[in-house]
């Protein structure tokens, strides 16, 4: 546990490579593919397929523009330490606690998801029963060390991958005719139904409202990386390979759904998966899925204890939040930071029981739009990084943001419209609303913060071998910008 040798900011690299594929391959697979996608394709039909691409072309360059940062200068506050060099502390301190409130909301969702299943299984366990007890078996594998974390994850990754895999491959031979199909569906399920676009072109946007935060989690890797003796290298895998990850994951398994069932059949609001498996007459189809989704939910509630764990660790750090965050325990891992995500998220699961319709509701509509902030944060951020790190560390530029920074500005603008869209969109508007007033509130409060202390140097770690440090100090020690 205390074997491997430390990072910089005192977290121990523990991570192993193997680890670190399956973090970044499984990061892109939540529960919400398995299960929130049948809203998706009853909002746009066959079309769904474009609000995936749209969507995830979005995050293909989000990830390349934190990849390029990332690689340069990797460290646990990821895209929050980046912002507090590149746009102000007021941008680290703001973008790095939304995001820890969203992922410790993100507790409570999925501890109760995996309740309500393995309640399905053992009823004679009430609900809250099962919701703690993951809670506090996760919370114990994150506290052993960073090493029980990713070998969890790993296996937990790794059954989600298998699954999409595999589903992929039996719903292609369906599709041809060849079993477990029966005869050849070609494509009269994205003519037929009112065509490939149904309820119009507009639904490409409502589809990618729906979508979109699906996507949250990729850029977990980049986080990660930190803990791992090659940090530089485990990024540049984790980007270069975001491509074939969604398209795969994601589109593949989507495209193999609106093809094998048409778009408005009812037995798709449930779980789209499910109802393909059991079209094809696949037994135990149902019980099967629950078994992925749970370990889905699992793996998000295990990153996502992570993720928020880390990113407190760095917020204390900096100062922007209680020092004892930044403390790590004989095993390497920030424990003052793990229980209090995780109390957090004890609290926000208590209200999923007891207020579902009013605290819970508003706990989820405030971070409903952190993943957009986050991805504008990463973008504004990289325009800045960019030129700090061609100056200061040019060696250290091995990944590179395509066409800067035209590219980046189109990305920005293609955010905001998403961000106006939701705005419009009756659904969207006051998730977008609590989540813009819930920014503010932060974003006020770092103001102040900034404003009664003293400016100090930037602190935007970052990971190096003994050998690299003193390419890392300027990044360290310069001013922020």
């Amino acid at each position: 546990m205390g074997t491997h040798p430390p990072t910089t900011d005192g977290l121990q690299a523990g991570l192993k490579n193997r680890h670190l594929s399956m973090i970044a391959i499984g990061g892109v697979i939540g529960a919400g593919l398995f299960v929130g996608s049948g809203a998706g394709i009853k909002a746009a039909g066959p079309g769904i397929l474009l609000s995936y691409a749209l969507t995830g072309l979005l995050v293909v360059l989000v990830m390349r523009m934190l990849g390029e940062m990332a690689a340069a200068s990797p460290t646990s506050g990821s895209f929050s330490a980046y912002a507090d060099r590149a746009l102000g502390r007021w941008a680290g301190f703001t973008i790095g606690w939304l995001y820890w409130f969203f992922w410790s909301v993100v507790l409570a969702v999925e501890a109760t998801a995996a309740a309500a299943i393995l309640t399905n299984w053992v009823p004679a366990v009430p609900q809250w029963a099962w919701a703690l007890l993951v809670m506090i078996v996760l919370t114990g594998t994150n506290l052993i060390s960073v090493g029980s974390f990713g070998e969890f994850e790993f296996w937990f990754a790794g059954i989600k991958v298998v699954a999409i895999v595999v589903f992929i491959i039996v719903g292609a031979l369906a599709i041809f005719g060849l079993p477990p199909g029966d005869h050849a569906v070609g494509l009269s399920n994205f003519t037929g139904q009112g065509g490939f676009l149904p309820n119009g072109p507009g639904a490409i946007l409502s589809g990618m409202l729906l979508v979109v935060f699906s996507f949250m989690g990729s850029e977990i890797v980049t986080l990660a990386a930190s803990e791992s003796p090659n940090p530089v290298k485990a990024v540049r895998q984790a980007v270069n390979s975001v491509i074939w990850r969604i398209a795969l994951f994601y589109l593949g398994s989507i495209a193999v759904i609106v093809t094998l069932l048409p778009w408005n059949d009812p037995k798709l609001d449930a779980s789209p998966y499910v109802a393909v498996l059991e079209s094809l007459d696949i037994p135990y189809a149902g019980t099967v899925m629950d078994v992925v989704v749970l370990t889905a939910v699992l793996s998000c509630l295990n990153s996502g204890l992570y993720t928020a764990s880390r990113m407190a660790f760095s917020l204390g750090e900096r100062g922007d939040a209680p020092k004892a965050f930044a403390k790590v325990n004989k095993g390497g891992v920030p424990a003052v930071a793990i229980w209090a995500s995780v109390a957090f998220g004890f609290v926000a699961t208590i209200f999923s029981y007891t207020s579902p319709d009013t605290i819970f509701q508003f706990l989820l509509n405030s971070s409903g739009a952190v993943a957009l902030f986050v991805w504008l944060v990463i973008c504004f951020s990289q325009l800045r990084m960019r030129k700090v790190i061609e100056k200061e560390m040019p060696e250290r530029l091995t990944v590179r943001m395509w066409l800067y920074p035209w590219l980046t500005y189109a990305t920005i603008a293609l955010i905001l419209f998403v961000v106006g869209y939701m705005f419009y969109d009756p659904d969207g508007r006051k998730q977008m609303v609590l989540s813009v007033v819930a920014a503010v509130v932060v974003l006020a409060v770092g103001l102040i913060l900034d404003r009664r202390r003293p400016r100090e140097a930037a602190a935007v770690p970052a990971q190096a071998t003994p050998a690299e440090a003193p390419q890392a100090a300027p990044a360290q020690t310069a001013d922020r910008t």
